[in-house]
């Protein structure tokens, strides 16, 4: 799974601590790791080095993990199905007979963890092996002759849910249809490159061939369909003889560590040095997050700055087939363990890495596309608030300022910090606070405000409270439960940077620190909240822990030990923050969010703390609701969004894919375009938003409900004593009413 970010679970008032762990931003596809490649994969540890980690794992789970689950065997029984898992993603490999063997050889499960005892785990791998030997040897002889295309037959392609094959005979079935599907995807790639060629050709227009000699990113087209699919194969076996014990140990301690909570993760020596790298604050790669979805890596999202960022064409939720270096041939990392993808796409500023990817859209890997990144570092300012003035027209020639500020990170120099620097220290509270007192003093002001977290997977906790602390006067931001105690972190500066109209826009890749800055400003009744259905909904807080600090070879521990609550007394998990107007983006159809993550944990709720909610901030929801909804109803361009929308929802529902060639051109067809109006409309390609706001549909409605909330203000100061105002002038008192706690309910 991927790294999130996170924070000791004792933190609030410990800058340093959260400061270190906050750098952590993610699995970050890179860093200077020429220590970790040069020194190549390190010899297999010792068994009392394993002994050793099953033992202090089995100790250190049960006592330091929020949940204070007992490993027991009910706990053992979910860490076996998620080994095999992750060993045989697809069901595939192993018969329902295997499991069967399996389960009964493996015994109680948890107590291998206790003994620290791999012996089943190296045997379940082998037989993986031998089952990967036989699958092999069945596609050669399946693609020693071509097979049909004009099949009446489905494949279902995603096989995570489905039962283990029965026996032999339905796994040689699975098998045919498997191979199959592959051969067809296969020609339809060609097929539709060859299309594009042609196309090129009549419009003048020559292709430039890439740095592996391509013309249209199509690689080994010497081969024959069933010669390229039967590579890839090999290529898979080839990593499984080529694994050793290390690769064996982590899927057996991880799967313990996710039987908790998908964010709690063993790191080996080798890991732990890698999470180091990420964890510097010069990153040097292409800036994705990563995870492991159906033996592919996933694209989470990518990071603010970063190459793949500024590049444009990578997005959330596509899919990583190959990876290739400089003017090399592409690897095949399907199936591979996560974090060897990441050394693999990984290396030093200005070189040159070719992706491999099937696009979010594309459920085959028809229409896969090649995408080379130059490797560099983020830079501070390529990630740092940002904030216009943008006009919008209310009629007869007149028109409103309202002032968009972006914050695509929770950043703190913590080293300046830590330097005794923090009056200069670069924060992105303080640059927010800097830029809304710049944006006030320019060409006469604005008259509402944008706060734009969306994608802003979260970051530096103190921050995130001190941002929120610019929009209230006083009060609790947050609430942080671990297994003694919770606590509440409050505004540390009564001081207000801004209080006039204001929206927060969010989406489902809007996480954590982000999460909590808008649930605040919602409680508060502050500002209203625009976006998605939801946000992300991860609610809780990752420590890292050293296993043994004596021994460093041991590894460390990444456990879950504390849950952030609303000051409303809701968690923010699974259930993320519920916008008060809901504009779905394209990351709503899609398999985006903490309650799509295995063994996440439950929603939950703490008694509400005591704040005063904001009177008179804007109108009632509903009708703001409704004008927008009209708006949106009558305006071509939401009902291209929404047509766009429902197209993708259909493709990520479909289960099955026609095993008829003519049938799957089509289809594939239909993917590409939708791709394409995708990439033109999603409010995630945040570059393009830049260029050119009218592209951001989500943004420019937005705006045109700050309008709404603005005239109506404006409205009711004719007969009504003013709101709030911002500094320096003294806001109006806030009633004194207690928040009604709708999230704390059971």
């Amino acid at each position: 799974m991927s790294t999130p970010l996170f924070f000791s679970a004792r933190t609030v008032p410990m800058a340093r601590r959260a400061a270190a762990l906050a750098a952590a931003v993610a699995v970050w596809a890179g860093a200077d790791s020429a220590r970790a490649q040069s020194s190549g994969e390190p010899a297999a540890p010792r068994e009392d080095v394993y002994r050793a980690v099953g033992a202090l794992l089995a100790r250190n789970l049960p006592r330091t993990h929020l949940s204070r689950r007992p490993l027991d065997e009910a706990m053992g029984a979910r860490a076996f199905d998620l080994f095999l898992n992750a060993m045989d993603p697809e069901r595939a490999y192993f018969t329902q007979a295997d499991i069967d063997a399996l389960r009964q050889d493996a015994g109680r499960f948890d107590r291998r963890l206790v003994a620290g005892d791999l012996e089943f785990a190296r045997r379940a791998f082998n037989r993986l092996k031998e089952r990967a030997r036989d699958r092999v040897a069945f596609a050669e002889r399946f693609l020693s002759e071509p097979p049909g295309a004009d099949s009446d037959l489905t494949y279902r392609w995603r096989r995570r849910d489905e039962p283990w094959p029965a026996d032999e005979a339905e796994r040689d079935e699975l098998w045919r249809r498997k191979l199959l599907n592959d051969v067809i995807a296969r020609k339809v790639a060609v097929r539709l490159a060859d299309e594009d060629r042609a196309r090129r050709s009549e419009n003048g227009a020559g292709a430039e061939p890439n740095a592996a000699g391509e013309e249209d990113g199509v690689s080994d087209r010497h081969l024959s369909p069933e010669a390229f699919v039967l590579k890839r194969y090999r290529q898979f076996l080839q990593v499984l003889n080529d694994s050793d014990d290390e690769w064996v140990a982590d899927r057996f301690f991880s799967a313990f560590t996710q039987a908790y909570d998908p964010h709690s993760e063993y790191l080996s020596a080798v890991r732990s040095e890698d999470f180091d790298i990420n964890m510097k604050l010069s990153l040097v790669g292409i800036g994705a997050v990563l995870s492991t979805e159906d033996g592919m890596a996933r694209i989470v999202r990518l990071i603010p700055g970063g190459p793949a960022e500024r590049d444009g064409r990578l997005r959330p939720n596509d899919r990583i087939a190959a990876v290739a270096q400089g003017d090399g041939e592409p690897v095949n990392v399907m199936h591979w363990p996560l974090y060897k993808v990441v050394r693999l796409i990984r290396g030093e500023a200005g070189t040159r890495v070719t992706l491999t990817v099937w696009p979010a859209a594309d459920l085959s890997g028809a229409t896969e596309r090649r995408i080379e990144i130059v490797r560099d570092e983020v830079k501070l300012e390529d990630k740092a608030a940002r904030g216009a003035v943008r006009e919008v027209p209310v009629g007869e020639g007149k028109a409103r300022r309202m002032a968009v500020v972006t914050l695509p990170e929770f950043y703190a120099d913590f080293k300046g910090m830590s330097n005794g620097n923090g009056a200069e220290a670069r924060r992105s509270s303080r640059d927010v606070r800097n830029l809304l007192q710049t944006l006030q003093n320019e060409n006469g002001g604005f008259d509402g405000l944008i706060l734009d977290l969306r994608n802003n997977g979260g970051g530096s906790l103190p921050d995130a409270i001190e941002l929120a602390g610019l929009f209230i006067r006083a009060g609790p931001i947050v609430q942080v439960r671990d297994t003694r105690s919770t606590q509440v972190a409050t505004d540390p500066d009564p001081r207000m940077a801004y209080g006039g109209p204001m929206i927060v826009l969010v989406n489902r890749l809007s996480a954590s620190a982000s999460e909590i800055v808008a649930a605040a400003l919602q409680d508060y009744r502050r500002a209203l909240i625009i976006g998605d259905s939801k946000t992300h909904g991860k609610g809780t807080v990752q420590t890292l822990l050293p296993l043994d600090r004596s021994d460093p070879a041991l590894g460390q521990l990444k456990v879950t030990t504390a849950a952030f609550y609303r000051i409303a007394g809701g968690s923010t998990q699974r259930r993320g923050v519920e916008p008060d107007i809901v504009i779905p983006s394209f990351l709503d159809v899609t398999d985006v969010g903490e309650e799509f993550l295995p063994h996440a944990l439950e929603w939950s709720a703490v008694d509400r703390t005591f704040y005063s909610v904001f009177a008179d901030q804007f109108p009632d929801v509903a009708a703001l609701r409704a004008a927008s909804e009209e708006r949106r109803r009558n305006d071509p361009r939401f009902e291209t969004w929404n047509r766009t929308r429902e197209q993708l929802a259909e493709r990520m529902k479909s289960a099955e894919l026609p095993l008829n060639l003519e049938a799957r051109v089509r289809l594939a067809r239909a993917e590409r375009e939708l791709d394409r109006l995708q990439e033109e409309l999603d409010a995630t390609a945040e570059r393009e938003r830049e260029k050119d706001d009218g592209k951001d549909l989500v943004l420019q409605e937005a705006l045109r409900v700050l309008a709404d909330i603005v005239a109506w203000r404006e409205a009711r100061s004719a007969t009504a004593a003013p709101p709030p105002a911002a500094e320096p002038e003294e806001p109006a008192p806030a009633a004194p009413v207690e928040a009604s706690p709708a999230e704390a309910a059971p």
